[in-house]
């Protein structure tokens, strides 16, 4: 069960933003997770639930997730009614924040999601066996992403229902007033606070690193698990590099 994967392995992932579900199959290979956006990307659900489907018929096991667009209950039921391995929810600030991802996470009675004959079920035909196993075997992530959230994380962490916190470096950096300094001591302090959070409640936390040097530093202050860029990073580095490379031999 990816929960179960997510408390104790060094889990490696993607991010996925673009539409094609092309993308998430040939990015897919070799990592355990991709990532599917739905807050800053142009994806609905019928283009999320295309996303899945290319995920699952990669080479490799990685398993599809996806970001929802806010902290609401139509827009999680909806996601998971595709049949994701877990959501992640952006922006959450407060353990009353997290309990309500959970209420629309889970099913009756941890929560009130809504019951269907959905993808997630085999449109009903694996019905009863579904919600008999999706509280236990989806996963839900919550993002902190700013003061007021890292000032509250280990609450939000010992919320039950909540598996993992995933920390956004983009706005908790712009939240602080130090957008983009990821080295800074600010930031760092913010980071570490959320990694302690997580190591007093036993929660793993995670990040997005973009660069190299994002892996190299995030792993080093000990995050337990990693998202390994971008759809959009990796398609303009590597042609960025394809494109320097050929203008210096020619």
């Amino acid at each position: 069960m990816f929960p179960d994967r997510l408390a104790s392995d060094p889990l490696v992932g993607t991010w996925v933003s673009l539409s094609d579900p092309a993308v998430a199959e040939m990015t897919a290979p070799g990592f355990d997770f991709v990532m599917l956006d739905t807050e800053h990307a142009p994806n609905d659900t019928e283009t999320i639930a295309d996303g899945i489907r290319a995920v699952e018929a990669a080479d490799g096991d990685a398993v599809p997730l996806a970001r929802a667009l806010d902290n609401d209950l139509g827009a999680i039921k909806r996601l998971l009614d595709l049949g994701l391995a877990g959501v992640m929810v952006p922006m959450v600030e407060t353990p009353e924040e997290a309990a309500a991802a959970v209420e629309a996470a889970k099913y009756p009675p941890e929560g009130s999601r809504g019951v269907a004959g959905t993808r997630a079920s085999n449109y009903g035909r694996d019905l009863a066996d579904y919600v008999e196993r999706a509280n236990d075997e989806t996963a839900l992530l919550v993002q902190i992403e700013n003061e007021r959230g890292v000032s509250n994380a280990e609450a939000i962490a010992a919320t039950d229902g909540v598996d993992a916190l995933f920390v956004g470096p983009a706005d908790l950096s712009a939240n602080l007033g130090v957008f983009g300094e990821f080295e800074g001591e600010r930031f760092r302090e913010a980071v570490e606070s959320v990694l302690a959070a997580g190591a007093a409640t036993d929660t793993p936390v995670g990040t997005l690193a973009t660069t190299d040097a994002g892996i190299e530093r995030y792993t080093s202050w000990g995050f337990d698990f990693l998202i390994a860029g971008t759809d959009a990073g990796h398609l303009q580095r590597g042609a960025a590099s394809m494109r320097e490379r050929a203008r210096e031999n020619l």
